[in-house]
C-alpha cells in the first residue's frame, strides 16, 4: 500500500505541475504551493483575475485524475481506486475552499461575477464524476469484495465513497440519470441566484431614520452604530437600522418608538416575500420541486426521506416523534409567557394596548429588568469582543484541551477586520491556524459560521486552516466593540465548530473534522456554549471594557440567573423554523404550492403541527431561510435541537466529572473531537458519556423548562 501511495502521489504531483504549466498560469498564486507558513493562502498576491483560470486548471487536473483511475487496466483495488479517488482534485479542493469563503464573507461584485461562471463548471464536473458508470463500477467492485476485510478509516472511507455515489444516483438507469444531471445543474443555478438575491434583499431592507429622537431607548453606542451604518450605505438619512438574518431583531428590545419598532419588524419579515422588489418565493418553489423530483427518481416518497437516510435520526417518523414531544412541553409554557407579557404591557400602557410581535422583546426586557433589577445594557460593557475571544473562548480551550494561541501578523487575510492565530498543543506542536472575521459589512451574508481554507488530513500532511465568521457591529475607531449575551454565546458556539476542525486527527480529508451528519455536527458547537457561563471562565473574560474591572458579583448573579428568563420564545422560534423546513420537504412533487400560494402554505403548515403563533414567529421564515434554500440544511434544520440534546448530555457529563478537568477534556478530544466521521456517531457519543441513547429531558432542563 505504501508503494502504491507513493506512486499515486508522484502521479498527482506531475499532473499538478502539468496543470500549472498550461497557458500563462505559472504566475497564478492559486496554482502554486503557498510559501507562507503551513500553506496558508497568500491573499496579498491573489487577484480576482486569478480565480477563473485557476478553477479551469484545477478542474482539468481533476478530470485527468479520474480518467487515470477509470483507464487503469488492473483490477480495481482499494489502493488504485478508492485511495486514488480520495487523492484526486486536491488542487480543486484548495482553490474552492478559498474562493467560496469569499463568496459568503466578502462577496464583491467581482466575486459574484466569477461565481456565476464557476458554479456551473463545478456542478458539471460533479455530475460527470458521480454518473461515470466505469468509475462507479470500479468503486462497487472494491466495495463488494474488500469491505468486510478492511478496517478502521480505510473501511469507513470505502463505505462513505460507495454510499455517496449511490445516494447521488449512480444506480439509476440512463434516462433517470440524465434527468438527475439536469436537476443538479438547475439547483446549483437557483442556489446561486438565491445567494445573490437574499443579501441584496436584506441590505435593501434597512430602515432609514431621520432623527436621533426616533432612536430613543438605544444606547449611545447603538446610536453611533446606526449613524455609521447609514453613512456606509449612502447616507439617505442620518441614521439607519440594519436588518440581521433572523426574524426578530434584537434592537427591538430597547426601541421606545412603537411605530419604528413596527417598521423594523415589517422590514424583517417582508425582506424577500414580494412586498418589495425582492421575491425569493419563485426560487424556493422551484428548488422544492426539483428536490422532490430528485427523491422520486431515487425511489423515495419525498426529499426529507432521502435526506434523513444518512443522518442519526434516519427517518421522518423519528424526527416527527422527537419534535412532537418538544412541542407538547413547549405549548403551555408559550401561552403562559405571552399572557404574562400582555398583562405587563397593559399595566404599563393601558388596557387598550394589543401586544404585537414587534412589542414582545421590548416589554419582555422590561419585565426581566423588573424581575432581576438589571438591564442588558448594564452588562454589555463587560462583553468586549477582544476579551470574550482571548480571555473567554481561548482561555476555555486552554483550560480544557491544553491549547495555546499566538496572534500571527505575518499571514495575509482577505479583509482588514480579520485576525489570525497559530494554535499549538500543550507540547508546543502546531495544530492549526485559526482566522476570525467577526464584523458585519454589506458584502457579507448574514449569520455566523465556521469553515476552512484547508481541512486536517494526515494523508496530505495538512494541518487545518480554520475560520469563524460572524456579523457583529464594529464600534467606531478607538471604541471597544461590545457584545450582547447572545453574541457572546455565538462566539463560543462557532469556536466549538472550529475546535472540531482544529483537533481533528484523521487520515483522510473526506472523513476529517466536521465531515459528519448534520444532526451531529452541531453538537460540539452547542456544547462549547456551556463554557461561556462556567464561573471561572466567565470571570476571566467579563471585565469592563474601560476600567478592566470584573463584573460585580451581584450583577453577575442576576445576569446568569436571567439567561433562561421566558425560555419559550427561543425554543418556539426554533421549533417553528424546524417544522417549516420539514413540511416543505415532506411534500410530494405534485403537492408543492406555486410561488403565489407559498405564504399561505407556510401558515397552513405551521397550524397543522400546532406551531402557528403570531407572537412567536419562525426564527427564519420561508422566504429568507438561508440554511434550507441556500445552504446544506434541507430537511435538516431539526439538527440544531437534536444536537442540543446531545450537547446537554455532554455538558451534564462535564459538570459531574469536572467542567475544566483536563482529563475530561482529553477524553472529549480522543473520543469525539479528533475522530471526524471515522466511527459510528452514536458509538462516539456512548464512548464518551457512557449513555446508550440521548436523554431529551436534559434539553428542557438546560433551557429552564
Amino acid at each position: 500500500m505504501t508503494i502504491c501511495l507513493a506512486s499515486a502521489m508522484m502521479q498527482l504531483q506531475a499532473t499538478t505541475r502539468d496543470a500549472m504549466r498550461t497557458d500563462d498560469n505559472t504566475a497564478n498564486p492559486l496554482l502554486q504551493q503557498s510559501s507562507l507558513p503551513f500553506g496558508a493562502p497568500d491573499f496579498s498576491k491573489i487577484k480576482y483575475s486569478d480565480y477563473l483560470p485557476a478553477f479551469e486548471a484545477a478542474i482539468k487536473q481533476k478530470r485527468d485524475n479520474i480518467k487515470s483511475i477509470v483507464e487503469n487496466k488492473k483490477k480495481a483495488t482499494f489502493e488504485n481506486t478508492i485511495l486514488a479517488y480520495e487523492q484526486s482534485g486536491e488542487l480543486l479542493d484548495r482553490i474552492s475552499s478559498i474562493f467560496y469563503a469569499l463568496v459568503s464573507a466578502d462577496k464583491t461584485e467581482e466575486i459574484a461575477a466569477i461565481e456565476k461562471k464557476v458554479t456551473p463548471m463545478i456542478t458539471e464536473l460533479e455530475n460527470e464524476i458521480v454518473f461515470d458508470k466505469a468509475l462507479f463500477q470500479r468503486v462497487k467492485y472494491v466495495y463488494d469484495r474488500q469491505y468486510k476485510s478492511l478496517k478502521g478509516e480505510d473501511k469507513k472511507l470505502l463505505e462513505e465513497t460507495y454510499k455517496d455515489f449511490v445516494r447521488s444516483g449512480a444506480l439509476l438507469d440512463d434516462d433517470k440519470m440524465a434527468r438527475m444531471k439536469e436537476i443538479n445543474l438547475r439547483i446549483a443555478d437557483l442556489q446561486q441566484n438565491w445567494g445573490d438575491l437574499l443579501p441584496s434583499a436584506t441590505n435593501n431592507s434597512v430602515v432609514w431614520v431621520n432623527s436621533k429622537e426616533e432612536l430613543a431607548g438605544l444606547s449611545d453606542a447603538d446610536i453611533a452604530q446606526c449613524k455609521k451604518d447609514a453613512e456606509s450605505r449612502g447616507g439617505k438619512t442620518p441614521y439607519c437600522i440594519v436588518i440581521i438574518n433572523t426574524t426578530q431583531q434584537p434592537i427591538l428590545t430597547n426601541l421606545e418608538n412603537r411605530q419604528l419598532r413596527k417598521r423594523v419588524y415589517e422590514a424583517s419579515i417582508h425582506r424577500a416575500d414580494g412586498t418589495r422588489s425582492f421575491n425569493t418565493f419563485p426560487i424556493v418553489v422551484e428548488i422544492a420541486q426539483l428536490r422532490a423530483e430528485k427523491a422520486r427518481l431515487m425511489g423515495y416518497k419525498n426529499y426529507a426521506s432521502l435526506s434523513l437516510e444518512k443522518t442519526m435520526a434516519k427517518t421522518t417518523e423519528q424526527v416527527d416523534a422527537f419534535l412532537k414531544q418538544l412541542i407538547k412541553e413547549y405549548t403551555p409554557k408559550a401561552k403562559e409567557e405571552t399572557m404574562a407579557i400582555q398583562q405587563y404591557a397593559r399595566k404599563m400602557e393601558g388596557a387598550e394596548i394589543d401586544l404585537q410581535p414587534y412589542d414582545r422583546f421590548y416589554y419582555s426586557a422590561k419585565m426581566k429588568r423588573d424581575a432581576y433589577n438589571f438591564s442588558d445594557e448594564e452588562v454589555k460593557p463587560y462583553f468586549n469582543i477582544d476579551s470574550v475571544l482571548v480571555n473567554g473562548v481561548f482561555y476555555a480551550a486552554n483550560r480544557v484541551y491544553g491549547l495555546n494561541f499566538k496572534q500571527r501578523n505575518d499571514i495575509p487575510v482577505y479583509h482588514p477586520d480579520m485576525k489570525v492565530y497559530e494554535v499549538t498543543d500543550k507540547d508546543g506542536k502546531t495544530l492549526a491556524i485559526f482566522y476570525n472575521d467577526y464584523f458585519r459589512r454589506p458584502t457579507k451574508r448574514g449569520g455566523a459560521w465556521m469553515s476552512s481554507f484547508a481541512k486536517q488530513c494526515g494523508l496530505r500532511q495538512q494541518i487545518p486552516l480554520i475560520f469563524n465568521v460572524c456579523n457583529n457591529a464594529k464600534a467606531p475607531e478607538g471604541q471597544p466593540s461590545l457584545l450582547t449575551w447572545d453574541e457572546v454565546t455565538t462566539l463560543f458556539h462557532e469556536f466549538g465548530h472550529a475546535l472540531h476542525g482544529i483537533l481533528s486527527n484523521c487520515k483522510y480529508n473526506t472523513l476529517s473534522g466536521t465531515a459528519v451528519a448534520r444532526d451531529f455536527v452541531e453538537m460540539p458547537s452547542q456544547f462549547n456554549e456551556f463554557f461561556a457561563s462556567v464561573p471561572e471562565i466567565f470571570d476571566h473574560y467579563a471585565k469592563h471594557a474601560v476600567t478592566g474591572k470584573a463584573m460585580p458579583a451581584d450583577l453577575k448573579e442576576k445576569m446568569l440567573k436571567s439567561i433562561n428568563f421566558q425560555p419559550a420564545y427561543a425554543l418556539g422560534e426554533n421549533l417553528a423554523a424546524t417544522c417549516l423546513d420539514l413540511e416543505w420537504h415532506k411534500l410530494a412533487y405534485e403537492d408543492i404550492p406555486t410561488a403565489q400560494y407559498a405564504p399561505a402554505f407556510e401558515m397552513a403548515a405551521l397550524k397543522n403541527v400546532g406551531m402557528y403563533d403570531e407572537q412567536i414567529p419562525p426564527r427564519y421564515s420561508t422566504s429568507y431561510f438561508n440554511h434550507v434554500w441556500g445552504g446544506g440544511y434541507a430537511a435538516g434544520y431539526y439538527s440544531y435541537l437534536w444536537t442540543e440534546v446531545l450537547a446537554a448530555n455532554v455538558a451534564d457529563y462535564f459538570k459531574a466529572h469536572g467542567p475544566l478537568d483536563p482529563k475530561v477534556g482529553q477524553d472529549m478530544r480522543d473520543k469525539i473531537l479528533s475522530r471526524g466521521n471515522t466511527k459510528d456517531l452514536m458509538e462516539m457519543f456512548t464512548d464518551f458519556t457512557g449513555m446508550k441513547s440521548p436523554d431529551a429531558s436534559s434539553l428542557l432542563r438546560a433551557r429552564g423548562f
